[in-house]
């Protein structure tokens, strides 16, 4: 009865703003809201009237922030099983990255972040390494499987959110080929490079920091991601318009490529509420960045074909037939504080991060990782532009 009485007051008050001009013909739901709203403000409430609650509404409903995270909290005060934002309403299946409209997306357009179903399977083989890798600095032993599923969901989703905007920034480095060339491809592409200029990284700064994750040295690592992503994008039209390039750009490029390990990092100290480690995150930045040129070089040819940042390539540009001999003296200085800073660490710590680069270079089969490896220098490319003619001709004969 009381549920019927309800609906009638509702019903009366629609019949009410009818005659008062006030109500949306098109939509009997919108209707049946303000309805129900409007009854609420005149409900008593303590000595609030009527015009004190409407002035706190207009006062500070804009100021509050309605996340997911948010409404779904509230809703389940009502008892109704959570919110269900506009992404459940049809049946939730796996979605393949390329075949979004990234650029409109709520990924990057509003407050939710998202990730799809390709990234995360991109994600996956760094996530092992991260693991595999990095829980010993943390005391964690990776092959305990309750360990790893304790921190997996939210490194998980960081990376592939991650992923997801890396590859949407090679793209637009490649050109707007990637896309097609119908003007609706062109647009998706302006929306997509506008997105990510704007600010790609604030729905999953707001994910971080409604678990209590987030600190200014996260934001800070993530902020260097965008700052990699925009030197990639400068360097690579530089290459493919033979514009210059500067070298401090490209060293800051080199040094920042690896962010995600930090975020993820970083991410993990937080989970377990531990102090971050200065010495081993400094070892194991310097251990990224020797990786990282390990595998430009083993990367080399696929990197010119997609127009990828790639420190060898840049180094072709500046130094010509030198470049070689400019990256040995650059790794080797890179090699030196590795060594340095490898015999600050822990003994124990020290024996099992060098059996895990011996076991990581043996799977990965390439030749050129540090410190077990040597490093193997590819032939040079010159000419980028005869280089991608003669692969593509190959390919088509």
């Amino acid at each position: 009865m009381e549920e019927l009485r309800k609906l009638e007051q509702v019903q009366k008050l629609i019949t009410s703003m009818e005659s008062h001009g006030i109500a949306m013909t098109s939509s009997s739901s919108s209707n049946q809201f303000i309805a129900n709203f409007v009854l609420l403000l005149v409900k008593p409430c303590g000595e609030l009237d009527f015009e004190d609650k409407f002035n706190l509404v207009s006062e500070y409903m804009p100021k509050v922030s309605f996340s997911e995270e948010f409404l779904g909290e509230a809703s389940l005060l009502l008892g109704d099983g959570g919110y269900r934002g506009k992404e459940m309403e049809t049946t939730l299946q796996p979605y393949s990255d390329n075949k979004l409209d990234f650029g409109s997306s709520m990924n990057y357009c509003g407050e939710m972040a998202m990730v799809g179903l390709d990234a995360m399977q991109r994600a996956n083989s760094s996530l092992e390494d991260f693991f595999r890798s990095y829980f010993m600095f943390h005391g964690m032993d990776v092959n305990n499987p309750q360990c790893v599923f304790k921190y997996f969901p939210i490194l998980s989703f960081t990376e592939s959110y991650i992923y997801q905007l890396d590859t949407l920034n090679e793209k637009i480095a490649l050109g707007g080929s990637t896309f097609g060339e119908s003007q609706e491809a062109n647009e998706r592409s302006t929306r997509i490079l506008s997105a990510i200029k704007s600010d790609p990284f604030q729905p999953l700064i707001n994910l971080h920091k409604s678990h209590g994750l987030l600190t200014e040295r996260l934001i800070h690592e993530l902020r260097t991601g965008e700052e990699y992503w925009a030197l990639e994008r400068h360097l690579c039209g530089a290459l493919a318009s033979k514009g210059k390039v500067s070298v401090e750009d490209v060293m800051r490029a080199i040094h920042l490529k690896s962010f995600d390990y930090r975020v993820l990092n970083l991410l993990l100290y937080q989970l377990r509420g531990e102090k971050v480690n200065d010495l081993h995150m400094e070892f194991l930045s310097i251990s990224e960045l020797l990786v990282e040129i390990a595998d430009d070089l083993f990367d080399y040819e696929d990197d010119v074909l997609e127009n990828n940042f790639n420190i060898l390539r840049m180094f072709v540009r500046i130094y010509g037939a030198s470049a070689p001999t400019a990256l040995v003296k650059f790794v080797s200085e890179a090699e030196e504080k590795y060594d340095r800073l490898l015999k600050a660490l822990d003994p124990h710590l020290s024996s099992l991060y060098q059996r895990r680069c011996e076991e990581a270079t043996k799977e990965g089969g390439k030749v050129s990782a540090h410190p077990f490896g040597s490093w193997s220098m590819p032939p040079l490319i010159h000419d980028e532009e005869s280089f991608r003619a003669s692969v593509i001709s190959n390919i088509q004969t």
